[in-house]
């Protein structure tokens, strides 16, 4: 079944086929039709990236600590839980990693609620998007596990709690983190897909006043699997970048 094209995408592929095509050229892919390079999960990602810009420079341009806006204290109480939760599940060092924490809570989030506007779609409901997110927090626990621990002492833990069972704890550990970007791709991808499925059908069958509930549903749905996204990334980190003693 070919995909709708959303009107934003419409316009891409319209004004900017050609800029399209040029990417797709440079990772040695081509699109299925030239004349539209474009598919709805890329623009909505961009569009995206392009609202948490101008919110971030609008924020900037208005942080004061005598008189916080409420734009500053809705952020600033994002910053507090997430600095929160990093502390207690990955410890007293967890201040260092709250960066890419909130970059992937901010990022799911918004992309989740922006399939609530009219005319737009949730790029999180696409599976390309979710394993997108889920490599970032693969290579980035991994990396900070080397870097915490050393390559040597790292790659230890896969070799379980004494030499004789590493025969059998190392291919069990490969498959168990090969499957982490896998789990956490899925469970992003099918709620917001199932999620959007199910208000589509609402809209189309009931008056207004029903799908609003779902609607909410639907945004209660988009914090809760921000949170379980990047709350499985600290753990993954925790895990990471714990030493024997912890």
């Amino acid at each position: 079944m070919p995909e709708h094209e959303l009107f934003v995408t419409a316009l891409f592929n319209q004004y900017l086929s050609g800029l399209g095509n040029s990417i797709l050229s440079l990772v040695g892919l081509h699109a299925e039709h030239a004349d539209k390079p474009w598919s709805n999960w890329v623009v909505m990602q961009i569009l995206v990236a392009l609202i948490i810009i101008v919110l971030f420079a609008i924020l900037r341009g208005r942080i004061s600590s005598d008189r916080p806006g409420g734009l500053q204290h809705v952020f600033e109480l994002i910053y507090n839980f997430l600095y929160g939760q990093a502390d207690e599940i990955v410890g007293h060092h967890g201040s260092h990693y709250v960066h890419l924490f909130g970059t992937l809570f901010i990022f799911i989030l918004f992309a989740n609620l922006i399939g609530i506007i009219p005319a737009f779609e949730s790029p999180t409901m696409f599976p390309q998007v979710p394993l997108g997110c889920a490599l970032v927090a693969f290579l980035y626990y991994n990396m900070q596990g080397f870097s915490a621990q050393g390559v040597l002492n790292y790659l230890k833990h896969f070799m379980g709690p004494s030499l004789p069972l590493a025969p059998l704890m190392i291919p069990i550990e490969i498959v168990s983190h090969l499957a982490r970007p896998m789990s956490l791709t899925i469970r992003l991808f099918a709620n917001m897909f199932a999620g959007e499925q199910v208000t589509l059908v609402f809209l189309g069958l009931v008056p207004l006043a029903v799908p609003v509930v779902f609607m909410g549903l639907h945004v209660f749905v988009s914090f809760l699997q921000a949170y379980i996204f990047t709350l499985l990334t600290m753990v993954y980190v925790s895990g990471a970048v714990a030493h024997e003693e912890h």
